[in-house]
C-alpha cells in the first residue's frame, strides 16, 4: 500500500535465533556439533543441588555446586 518494504518476520526471527545459539553448539574442543538436550534439562542432579543450595545459602557460599553444575553442562557440549 505505502510501497514501503516489506520484511517477513519469521525470517528475521530465525536468523536472531540461528546466531545466538552458534555460541552453544561449540563444545570443549571447538567442533561445531549441536548438544543433544536443551540447557534447562541438561544436568539436572546438579542443578538440583546448585539450585538448593543458592536458596538456602546464597550464591556467595555455593561456588561448589555452581562450579559442578558448569563442568556438566560443558561435558554435555554447551559453551558456558
Amino acid at each position: 500500500m505505502g510501497g514501503l518494504p516489506t520484511q517477513n518476520p519469521s525470517s528475521a526471527i530465525t536468523l536472531s535465533v540461528s546466531q545466538k545459539n552458534e555460541g552453544l553448539t561449540m563444545t570443549a574442543s571447538g567442533s561445531n556439533s549441536k548438544p543433544k538436550k536443551k540447557i534447562c534439562c541438561a544436568c539436572p542432579d546438579t542443578k538440583k543441588l546448585r539450585d538448593e543450595c543458592v536458596v538456602e545459602h546464597g550464591e556467595a557460599a555455593c561456588s561448589k555446586w555452581i562450579d559442578a553444575h558448569l563442568k556438566c553442562l560443558r561435558s554435555e557440549g554447551f559453551n558456558v
